[in-house]
């Protein structure tokens, strides 16, 4: 570890795959879809999603702060406090002005929105809380991370749309390297079980319609794909400088090593019809870490599920990868797609594969379509010696974000 070097300290998973960091890895171990009916979306016409269970807002935060905040904040919030912990830090005692939050979200709170709308549509403009302004400010999520834990350093969240976690996690490496903060808590929290963000979605003829059998619907890469399904959740990272790390005797659980972003400027929400954004992105993260692609042993792609969208994504990997084949995975087979959390989860997974030696597999993948075939892992997790693994992140606007970590 060189003195520049970024070190992955902590981590804090709230997911449809589970609520902690071991029940995470074994659900995405098991390559099986959470996606499910979902009562929040009934008589939609796409009414199932991947949803968090098991997790008690009122039980982690208190009836209070609860009733307060609405799920992406519940999340972050959740997985914040899981992320210290785990990373050996007392939020008590720690020097707060060099504590920073960086957070991706990708939309303001639309459930708050939808709710106190209702109130304006029906004429009683005193029946809308108070509380609406700043329970949907997109920038509220990270103020409230800092508020709990006493972080009183640089706060603010990245929008690059799907790609924002992954965005946040860049933005604070830079934090840490030019001096700025000693400790940032950094990854993405958003919810994507909201009845207009359904609708919207399958108007863009984006989402799966499997009503009947939802969970097969999300099939990265498959040649029978034919849309995502809505996720939610949040993931948050310690990253300290490894020699901070070193001193305090924390254990290490990757290096954030590279990071690229880059924008399209091709269209609104089409990609790039050749990949060209996702390639620079990539490249410049392994520019930025020093690394060639036969460094990398395994990619955590974007991989929506969508037809158009998956199919230049493989088009990107194989230029990149041109002499080499890294193993591919992606998540968003078994947790759905969570818009701006979906880069941090994704993150905090190809950490953890990278601590396991192992790439989990795409659920319900059976073959590939097109003319840029990836080495997919399917059917089981697969072990894999690798000292380098890359997460690549789009979104709409032509946003893309690629993180490269390391062993220690």
């Amino acid at each position: 570890m060189s003195t520049d070097d970024i070190a992955v300290t902590g981590i804090g998973l709230i997911t449809p795959a589970g609520t902690d960091l071991d029940t995470n890895w074994a659900t995405l171990c098991a390559g099986r879809s959470t996606a499910a009916p979902d009562p929040r979306l009934a008589r939609l016409p796409v009414d199932f999603s991947c949803q968090v269970t098991g997790f008690s807002p009122t039980e982690e935060l208190g009836t209070a702060l609860a009733r307060r905040l609405d799920p992406p904040a519940h999340f972050a919030l959740a997985a914040a406090r899981q992320a210290v912990t785990h990373a050996g830090l007392d939020s008590s005692a720690w020097p707060r002005d060099r504590v920073g939050v960086v957070l991706g979200v990708g939309s303001n709170s639309t459930i708050t929105y939808g709710d106190q709308f209702r109130h304006l549509y029906t004429w009683e403009p005193q029946r809308v809380s108070p509380l609406t302004l700043p329970r949907s400010l997109p920038n509220m999520v990270a103020a409230e991370v800092a508020i709990d834990l006493g972080a009183g350093g640089p706060n603010f969240t990245t929008a690059t749309a799907c790609a924002s976690g992954a965005t946040a996690l860049g933005a604070a490496r830079d934090l840490l390297r030019g001096g700025s903060c000693d400790i940032v808590l950094a990854g993405g929290s958003e919810s994507g079980r909201d009845p207009m963000a359904a609708v919207c979605f399958h108007r863009m003829r984006a989402l799966s319609t499997r009503r009947d059998a939802p969970h097969l619907a999300s099939r990265p890469f498959d040649a029978q794909r034919e849309g995502f399904v809505l996720g939610e959740g949040a993931a948050v990272l310690v990253l300290e400088r490894a020699r901070d790390a070193r001193a305090r005797h924390a254990p290490v659980l990757a290096l954030l090593r590279g990071y690229g972003a880059t924008c399209d400027a091709h269209h609104p929400l089409a990609p790039h019809p050749d990949g060209d954004g996702t390639v620079r992105a990539l490249r410049a993260a392994l520019d930025d870490a020093n690394c060639t692609p036969a460094d990398v042993g395994h990619v955590n792609a974007h991989g929506t599920s969508t037809r158009f969208n998956d199919a230049i994504e493989a088009a990107a990997v194989t230029r990149v990868f041109a002499s080499h084949t890294p193993a591919v995975t992606a998540p968003k087979s078994v947790v759905g797609h969570a818009l701006g959390a979906a880069g941090a989860i994704e993150a905090a997974y190809t950490v953890l594969a990278l601590r396991e030696q192992t790439v989990p597999p795409t659920a319900n993948f059976t073959h590939q379509d097109g003319d840029h075939k990836l080495d997919i892992v399917a059917g089981a997790p697969r072990p894999l010696a690798m000292t380098a693994a890359l997460s690549s992140s789009c979104g709409f606007g032509g946003q893309n974000a690629a993180l490269l970590f390391t062993t220690p």
